[in-house]
């Protein structure tokens, strides 16, 4: 089971193999091709690092970012507009319901000050959903 972080299910869907080092490519990588590819899809929602941190090289502890007050503040902004809850969840279809419900306008207040943002497939991988 993946354990991730509210935000990072709008990451997963962006990502396009860019990242912060090799290390962090390495294992976003494997987390991506699990999540879109794999048969188990169950995740665990949890509210602070999950498995998406532990190779990134701005995770300063156990709960600790050199953003944190952005990482949170993604984090806040999923779990508001989405309901999402502590607990575990069925990737594939917790990812249609949030795109489902996504706007254009949602994703950018979501994420327009995030670096990856510009670069990555995020608008065209959860808006055209």
């Amino acid at each position: 089971m993946i354990v991730l972080r509210p935000h990072h299910l709008l990451c997963t869907q962006g990502y396009s193999g860019k990242g912060y080092s090799n290390a962090f490519v390495a294992g976003m990588t494997r987390i991506v091709e699990q999540l879109r590819h794999g048969e188990d899809d169950e995740i665990r929602i949890v509210f602070h690092c999950d498995e998406v941190c532990v190779n990134c090289p701005e995770k300063l502890g156990d709960d600790l970012c050199e953003d944190q007050e952005k990482v949170k503040r993604y984090d806040g902004k999923v779990i508001s507009n989405f309901g999402i809850e502590e607990k575990c969840y069925h990737y594939r279809e917790l990812v249609r319901e949030i795109d489902a419900k996504m706007t254009d306008e949602m994703l950018a207040d979501i994420c327009s000050d995030c670096c990856w943002y510009p670069i990555s497939a995020c608008r065209r991988n959860i808006l055209s959903s």
